[in-house]
């Protein structure tokens, strides 16, 4: 037979590669995501939830999410930048900060659902290895989530481990294992609470601040100037988070910082127009390009 080279031209993939777009862009490991959201046909259409943890450069995102026919469903959600209504301004973005978000989520899912009550969670964090257990007298189960990582990398100590431990504490059921914390000893096999407590109360930006603060001064100015400016050491920083911990449990909704009252949808939508470029008509574009014309020849 003679040889025939098999051309997949642009056809062949706008008909056989769709649903693999996101993740040829590197947005969605679908591998992942099948198994996250594939629910038991006798659950009858009992909504499957996940516990989304994302991160950018200057917020992190946490969600419960439950997947439906028609798409992914936001059920609650909470982000680092609101940690400023309970008095974390500084580091948003490091391991403290995503426990902390972890546990606004849980208690707002919580609160939102009446069950705030019945799974306190751990209040005071030890660093110990917990799951969230049934409610004592009725026996009611806790609101269960599996985390979803997205394209995250999953090495011990990660951030994104201090986002599901933040929401377990909370009071939300998340299987998950020990292993991944940092302080667990791969030889051992065994979690060291302290050094888990450490990172959850921000002990290891405490350590940091004061070696730079000893060997570069300069560099520490420059590093940690808002700590600076809000008159915050090194050995305040587990008191912030203790009492950031003990107000997200007291109102998990809190307003804005300044206290005022939160905007509506219809206000958040009229700021949103500020910004955005009014689409212009056929004879409103000529009379620009005509402008353009005239100055040019100015």
């Amino acid at each position: 037979m003679p040889f025939t080279k098999l051309v997949k031209n642009s056809a062949y993939y706008s008909r056989y590669q769709t649903k693999y777009k996101r993740r040829r862009a590197g947005k969605t490991d679908y591998y992942a995501r099948k198994r996250l959201i594939t629910q038991a046909k006798n659950k009858y259409n009992a909504p499957k939830y996940r516990l989304v943890v994302r991160f950018t450069n200057r917020d992190i995102i946490c969600q419960i999410v439950t997947s439906e026919l028609v798409g992914d469903k936001v059920f609650s959600c909470a982000y680092a930048h609101e940690l400023k209504r309970y008095g974390i301004k500084h580091g948003l973005t490091n391991w403290a900060a995503a426990y902390a978000t972890g546990l606004l989520l849980a208690r707002r899912t919580l609160k939102k659902l009446g069950l705030d009550e019945d799974f306190l969670g751990v209040e005071e964090p030890d660093g110990e290895y917990k799951l969230t257990e049934a409610a004592e007298g009725d026996g009611r189960r806790p609101f269960k989530a599996f985390l979803d990582v997205g394209l995250h990398r999953t090495s011990t100590g990660a951030r994104i481990f201090g986002a599901m431990k933040g929401a377990s504490d909370g009071g939300l059921y998340i299987p998950h294992s020990e292993n991944r914390f940092p302080g667990y000893d791969i030889e051992s096999k065994e979690l060291e609470a302290d050094v888990l407590r450490k990172y959850i109360l921000g002990g290891h930006v405490a350590e940091y601040m004061e070696t730079l603060a000893d060997d570069d001064e300069e560099r520490y100015k420059s590093q940690f100037q808002g700590y600076i400016d809000d008159d915050i050491e090194a050995e305040g920083l587990e008191e912030l988070y203790t009492s950031a911990h003990a107000a997200i449990r007291e109102d998990p909704f809190k307003e804005d910082e300044d206290g005022g009252p939160k905007k509506t949808k219809e206000q958040y939508k009229k700021e949103s127009l500020k910004y955005r470029q009014k689409k212009l008509s056929k004879e409103e574009k000529q009379k620009r390009v005509a402008a353009k014309i005239a100055g040019l020849k100015q």
